[in-house]
C-alpha cells in the first residue's frame, strides 16, 4: 500500500519467539495493528498543520461524550475506542472513511513502537531508583530500605528540586526506537517486531517509521599514490659494519716482540 507516510495503531499481544534462516531465536513482540480508519484530516490551510487522525477499535456511540460521538457522525464513520493523531508532511491520498492496514510496514523496516509502560503503583526508592539501602548490621533492623537523609539542616534548608524519593512507579509514555518487522500477516491483521516493546497486554500502541536513521560510512577518498619508502636494512647488513669496525685492520703492521724471546 503506498502512503505517504508509515504509521498505525495496534494492541499489543504479548511475545514469543522465532526462528531466522540461520537458526537463531529471536525474542519478537507480536502487534494487532489496525486496521484503522481515518476520521479527520487536518489541512495547513485550515488547521494550521498537517495531521491524520486514526481510530482503532469499536465502541458504542453512547459511551462516548456527545462532542465525540458528534465528530463520528458528522464523519460518518463508526464509533472508535482510540483516537490518535499522525503529523503528515502532505495530506494528498487521504481521505475520511479510508482504512489503514498493516501492510503499510514490510518486513525489515525499522519503527519506533509507543506505549504506556506498567504501572507499579507507589514504590520505594530501591525499587523505584535502585538505591542500596542501609547496613545490615549494628542494630539497623528498620533501615535496610530507608532513602537516608535528603539535604542539609542549616544550609540549603530546603529539599532540592529533582530529588529521587519514593514515589509512583510505572504508567508512563516510553518508546521503543529502531526494532526491525520481522514478518508481516495482512490475513490477521498481525505485526511481529523484534525485541520487546512497553505496556501491558491488550493495550494500546503506536506505530511509527523510525526516527533513527542507519549512517551510511560515505566512501574513502581516492589517494594519490605515494613513492615508495626506502628499503629499510636487514638485521645481516646493520651488523655488517660493526662487524668490520670490531676486527683489527689489516694494513696495520704486527705487535713488536719482547726483546729475549
Amino acid at each position: 500500500m503506498s502512503v505517504p507516510f508509515k504509521g498505525i495503531l495496534g494492541t499489543k499481544v504479548g511475545m514469543t519467539q522465532v526462528f531466522d534462516g540461520s537458526g537463531r531465536a529471536l525474542p519478537v513482540t507480536v502487534i494487532a495493528a489496525g486496521p484503522c480508519r481515518v476520521t479527520q484530516v487536518k489541512t495547513q490551510d485550515r488547521d494550521g498543520y498537517s495531521a491524520v487522525q486514526l481510530g482503532l477499535g469499536d465502541v458504542k456511540p453512547e459511551r462516548l461524550s456527545k462532542a465525540v460521538a458528534g465528530q463520528f457522525a458528522k464523519a460518518g464513520v463508526q464509533s472508535c475506542r482510540w483516537l490518535k493523531e499522525f503529523r503528515v508532511p502532505s495530506t494528498e491520498g487521504f481521505q475520511v472513511g479510508q482504512e489503514m492496514k498493516v501492510d503499510v510496514f514490510q518486513p525489515g523496516d525499522y519503527v519506533d513502537v509507543h506505549g504506556i509502560t506498567k504501572g507499579k503503583g507507589f514504590a520505594g526508592v530501591v525499587k523505584r531508583h535502585g538505591f542500596r539501602g542501609g547496613p545490615r548490621t549494628h542494630g539497623q533492623s528498620d533501615r535496610l530500605r530507608a532513602p537516608g537523609s535528603i539535604g542539609g539542616s542549616t544550609y540549603p534548608g530546603r529539599v532540592f528540586k529533582g530529588m529521587r524519593m519514593a514515589g509512583h512507579m510505572g504508567a508512563r509514555s516510553a518508546v521503543a526506537q529502531r526494532l526491525e518487522v520481522v514478518r508481516v500477516d495482512l490475513e490477521q491483521n498481525l505485526l511481529v517486531v523484534g525485541g520487546a516493546v512497553p505496556g501491558v497486554a491488550r493495550g494500546l500502541v503506536e506505530v511509527r517509521e523510525t526516527v533513527k536513521r542507519k549512517k551510511v560510512k560515505a566512501a574513502p577518498a581516492a589517494v594519490a599514490p605515494q613513492k615508495a619508502a626506502k628499503a629499510e636494512p636487514t638485521k645481516k647488513a646493520k651488523k655488517a659494519p660493526a662487524a668490520a669496525s670490531a676486527a683489527p685492520s689489516a694494513a696495520a703492521p704486527p705487535a713488536a716482540k719482547p726483546k729475549g724471546s
